[in-house]
């Protein structure tokens, strides 16, 4: 998977969690966070995210 597929998934999966939380109903807020920590902190996307940031720069 590109480092671009790897960003775009967690975009998708975070606005998923968000999405769910955006819902009328009673929600664990702190479960809701551990999700999308789980899904942004993954060391594959937060090495894919580092190497995009790099290539933006250039």
């Amino acid at each position: 998977m590109t480092d671009q597929q790897l960003a775009l998934q967690a975009v998708s999966e975070a606005q998923g969690i968000l999405n769910e939380y955006l819902q009328p109903r009673p929600h664990d807020n702190e479960r809701i966070l551990d999700r999308l920590v789980e899904v942004l902190e993954r060391p594959d996307l937060v090495v894919a995210v580092r190497r995009l940031q790099q290539r933006s720069s250039l």
